[in-house]
């Protein structure tokens, strides 16, 4: 109860307006009152003023109050209006955080647990291990594979040799049968019939057969030339193998999880024996690599406001301290709830009350204090105001307000 009165008396700068009607009408019943009084307790003539009127002492005192009351009011809404946009307040500010899910590369059985549930973690600690049997496997399998890679491609680059030897021999055997049918050709040329038609039949097929061994030879050099590829390192099958044996090693690594950043260990609950399946979270790294306070302010809260700005804010945390940030971001557009129907018409909808609900918008704020560093815990809560300008006074009074909301932090 007594935290809820601290709330009542700070939502008392929001509602300016009804502190002032609720003034007017008292002030209006009060008069009519008066008047009614006046006419009931209608007192002789011959009776002094102050018999006449006994409360006339009492009156200028109430009048007084009500005024001063009426005048603060008017001050403190005026200063609402301005503060608004000078040095907007919102206390809807959460902390946010990185959610890293701890994710295993790879299936397998847990053999090694080195966390527990909110354990404080560094960047690349050990957080679980899995069985490695099958992956030791798989490296000497692509160990085996390579081996047998390097022992074909050799015996693919000795059929190459065979093959050029063979078109060596072939060239021989064609040059020749080309001298044998040159050297008949100059016999019959000088003495037709001194060459029988059988050899000229046997130079002539001699020829043709050395020809076609020759180019049965060289189909076969490029064969062998086409198995075998490229050589050295840039070989097919060689990069093949090595390629195999690397994704073997890598997933070998995989099998020990490491920690990708320095934070604290949620939404655990495995032990050992769980079988991890690759892309399935094992648990949940809150880092403490990049923390900021994401504010929403209503839209009318952002005329002034700009990248840079300072910030004073207070975390219910940590209750009597203030610390400083900057505007680090603004947002540009938030979901309308109205999605584009496309094909048909815009779906527009209606509120019926008297004030529609001010829309908005998320503000980024970034902060370096390692002690708000320390306290901060992903989706707390905390209190901001933006100070827009060199605006003395509205800064001071920006600054007393939220001293004094720090220290309601004990009693939220």
């Amino acid at each position: 109860m007594l935290g809820s009165g601290f709330k009542l008396s700070y939502l008392y700068f929001d509602k300016q307006f009804n502190n002032i009607r609720f003034i007017l009408i008292f002030l209006h019943q009060n008069s009519i009152h008066n008047m009614s009084e006046e006419k009931k307790e209608s007192p002789p003539p011959n009776q002094s003023e102050e018999q006449k009127h006994p409360n006339n002492k009492k009156k200028p005192g109430m009048v007084a109050v009500t005024r001063v009351v009426l005048l603060l009011s008017v001050i403190v809404f005026i200063w609402y209006i301005y503060a608004d946009r000078i040095t907007p307040y919102t206390d809807q500010a959460r902390i946010t955080e990185l959610i890293q899910p701890i994710t295993p590369r790879v299936s397998g059985y847990v053999t090694d647990v080195r966390v527990k549930l909110n354990s404080v973690v560094k960047a690349n600690d050990i957080l679980f291990g899995l069985d490695t049997t099958t992956f030791v496997l798989n490296i000497n399998k692509a160990k085996a594979n390579l081996d047998n890679a390097t022992q074909q491609i050799g015996a693919q680059g000795a059929n190459v040799q065979a093959a050029a030897s063979s078109v060596g021999v072939a060239k021989a055997q064609l040059d020749r049968a080309q001298r044998s049918y040159d050297r008949t050709q100059r016999i019959l040329s000088k003495n037709p019939g001194a060459v029988s038609q059988a050899d000229i039949d046997r130079v002539e097929t001699s020829l043709s057969q050395a020809t076609e061994k020759l180019y049965s030879a060289e189909a076969n050099l490029v064969k062998a030339q086409e198995q075998l590829g490229a050589t050295g390192n840039d070989n097919a099958q060689l990069r093949l193998a090595i390629s195999e044996l690397e994704k073997a090693e890598l997933d070998y690594s995989y099998t020990t999880i490491y920690a990708a950043n320095d934070g604290f260990i949620e939404s655990f609950n495995i032990d050992i024996g769980y079988y991890a399946q690759a892309g399935q979270p094992l648990a949940t790294l809150v880092s403490k690599q990049d923390i900021w306070i994401q504010a929403d302010f209503k839209e009318n809260n952002l005329s002034n406001m700009k990248v840079g700005d300072q910030v004073l804010f207070i975390l219910d945390v940590a209750p009597g301290k203030i610390f400083e940030g900057k505007v680090r971001g603004i947002g540009h557009g938030v979901e309308s709830g109205n999605p584009v129907n496309r094909g048909g018409l815009p779906s527009i909808g209606s509120t019926s009350t008297w004030l529609r609900d001010p829309q908005r918008f998320p503000v980024t704020i970034a902060f370096d204090n390692k002690e708000a560093f320390d306290l901060c815990r992903a989706g707390g809560q905390a209190d901001v105001v933006v100070l827009t300008g060199n605006h003395k006074l509205l800064n001071r009074l920006a600054h007393w307000r939220i001293w004094i909301n720090t220290w309601l932090s004990y009693v939220r």
